[in-house]
């Protein structure tokens, strides 16, 4: 966001506000150029950000839920919020792993976030 061609429309921060179904993702909606022949145009697009985990769980979920001639029971329901909730703690845990590896590491072998 800090270039200066990129513009903020909207941000939804699933994050810090999962949805009640445990969906965690942020999505942003963005302007950015795109550069035809003969003129740049601003185009909208979104932007989702979810770990691996979150990915996985969205499609199935998305490929259960959006199904017109299916009615989730809510048992299967249940237990996909249930996943979501084990997706976020997993997520969360080698997110941990991978900051306190970084005192373990040589600096030359550091990822950013791990400095």
């Amino acid at each position: 966001m800090r270039q200066d061609d990129i513009v903020l429309l909207e941000k939804k921060d699933y994050l810090a506000n999962p949805k009640r179904n445990g969906y965690r993702s942020l999505h942003l909606i963005i302007q950015i150029p795109i550069y035809l022949h003969s003129e740049k145009k601003m185009m909208k697009v979104e932007v989702q950000f979810r770990t691996i985990s979150m990915d996985w769980w969205a499609s199935l979920e998305h490929k259960i839920r959006y199904k017109k001639d299916v009615e989730v029971p809510l048992h299967i329901a249940k237990e996909l919020r249930e996943c979501a909730e084990e997706a976020a703690l997993l997520d969360y845990r080698m997110e941990n792993i991978q900051k306190n590896l970084g005192t373990y590491l040589k600096p030359d072998t550091q990822t950013p976030e791990q400095r």
